[in-house]
């Protein structure tokens, strides 16, 4: 008999995670599974403000899936999706058509621009792992060649953005600026970092003192904030902000855009109904339309209020597990599992490497024991998919860092 084909389009926390679980839970003759990404590398999206300021090496932070992948249970098939056809069963890829039984849309997301002018010609962004790369060359640049430049506004950064990507990569900078600072013999007085948002608190999914307490800690280090503002546009020497009906230019020769994301544009050009990008599930996590195919992650628009409020690596990796399962059970031909239900373990934003703030069930943290938690969290991931020895190789520790 022919084997159910199950094709996975995506490769970040729940693409692989439906992987591993199928990997886990399958014999070798019951499908044929194959994942596909336009990466041959899975990276961890809550480390990339470390990559972006240089603390984490690229190569640490690939994850390779030929490495963590049994060839015998999931294929893996490197190339770009451009076309979803749910009417004929079929993606489209750049290598060609891939049909399949069962569908799961895992294809992550990309930064939601707001249509503000200016910020895709002149902002960075933590979107990919070469992105990243990309603001930590600029980074080093900028340092290096201060020397010559002798331009105040090339050590000054605008972070769009007080959510956990802005807050995390500015506390991340301000901390490594007395290394940077000593190696280019700058004065550390020079380099300067101001977040803008539009809320009146930083952080606004936690508790008001938890929020209030990250400021403190943000402000300790020297970075300054713009709260209750609209970026009106972006410029390549900084940006114009709306202050409560005031216009201000802050200016600064390097901006990160962190305000938001959306889901694919493969989506958003395809015929499924989507919001922008995000495909709306059943509670079984089914696309609506089409029985047979399955969304998660950041391409899923899910109506339940613990799961929109959700921190979506924690939620994709949920999401990766449940579909795992689901298909396992489909195949067997044994009953449905329960609706899909986030659990809600915790939340940590980094200040640092050896700071922050969060809340882990439902009880507050702060200090090193915050920051314990998030490289718990990030090893816990690591465990999931490759053991302690993925653990050891790649995991955050207490004082493993690049300096």
């Amino acid at each position: 008999m022919k084997k159910p084909r199950i094709l996975i389009i995506g490769g970040g926390y729940g693409g692989l995670r439906a992987s591993i679980t199928l990997q886990r839970m399958l014999k070798e003759d019951q499908a044929d599974v194959t994942l596909i990404s336009k990466h041959d590398y899975h990276y961890q999206t809550t480390l990339l403000h470390k990559v972006a300021v240089g603390t984490l090496g690229d190569r640490k932070a690939r994850i390779f899936f030929r490495k963590v992948l049994d060839p015998n249970k999931v294929k893996f098939v490197k190339d770009k999706i451009i076309r979803i056809i749910p009417e004929e069963n079929k993606v489209e890829g750049n290598g060609g058509f891939y049909p399949y039984d069962y569908l799961v849309i895992a294809l992550g997301f990309k930064p939601d621009n707001f249509g503000i002018k200016g910020v895709n010609e002149y902002a960075y962004k933590l979107s990919s792992l070469n992105s990243a790369l990309k603001l930590a060359r600029n980074i080093e640049y900028k340092f290096k060649e201060f020397v010559h430049t002798k331009d105040i506004f090339d050590l000054h950064f605008v972070v769009c953005g007080t959510g956990f990507t802005g807050i995390e990569f500015a506390a991340e900078l301000a901390v490594e600026f007395k290394e940077l600072c000593l190696i280019c013999d700058i004065d550390i007085s020079i380099p300067k970092i101001i977040c803008v948002g539009r809320s009146e608190e930083i952080l606004p999914i936690f508790p008001r003192h938890l929020s209030q307490l990250a400021r403190k800690k943000m402000e300790a280090l020297g970075v300054e904030f713009v709260c209750g503002g609209s970026v009106k546009e972006c410029l390549e020497n900084g940006v114009l902000v709306d202050i409560k009906g005031e216009e201000k230019f802050i200016q600064a020769n390097t901006v990160l855009w962190a305000t938001g994301v959306k889901g694919s544009d493969v989506i958003e050009k395809g015929n499924i109904p989507h919001k922008k990008g995000r495909i709306p599930v059943s509670p079984e996590l089914r696309c609506k339309e089409f029985e047979n195919v399955f969304v998660i992650g950041d391409s899923a628009l899910a109506t339940s209020r613990d799961v929109i409020h959700a921190p979506t690596a924690q939620l994709s990796a949920q999401m990766g597990d449940y579909i795992g399962e689901t298909l396992v059970r489909l195949l067997n031909k044994r009953s449905a599992l329960p609706a899909f239900k986030f659990i809600h373990r915790g939340t940590v934003c980094s200040i640092g490497h050896t700071d922050g703030v969060g809340v882990i069930y439902g009880k507050g943290v702060k200090g090193e024991v915050a920051a314990f938690m998030k490289n718990t969290i990030e090893n816990k991931w690591l465990f999931g998919i490759g053991g302690f020895s993925m653990v050891f190789k790649k995991g955050q520790f207490r004082y493993r860092t690049s300096n």
